[in-house]
């Protein structure tokens, strides 16, 4: 299973969450972007449904699989604050 961590960052003259070194809006509070990456970890660990996708790889391909709704990653938030 994944395990996907959200960073709390100053960013941009505030305060931000980052992904795997994507940054999520600047928030103007540390309180609020802590409270935004939680909200965001929960969301990620919910299951969805299941359900076939499609998508097409760099050399042309198109590949049919089946996304599992249940295959949800563990999260956690870490602030070094």
């Amino acid at each position: 299973m994944n395990h996907v961590t959200y960073k709390i960052v100053q960013h941009d003259g505030g305060w931000a969450y980052t992904v795997n070194g994507v940054f999520s809006e600047t928030f103007a509070s540390h309180a609020a972007a802590l409270t935004a990456a939680r909200r965001a970890a929960a969301e990620q660990r919910t299951p969805g449904r299941t359900e076939m996708i499609e998508y097409e790889t760099a050399d042309g391909k198109w590949h049919t699989e089946t996304a599992s709704g249940s295959d949800r990653p563990e999260t956690d938030v870490e602030d070094k604050r």
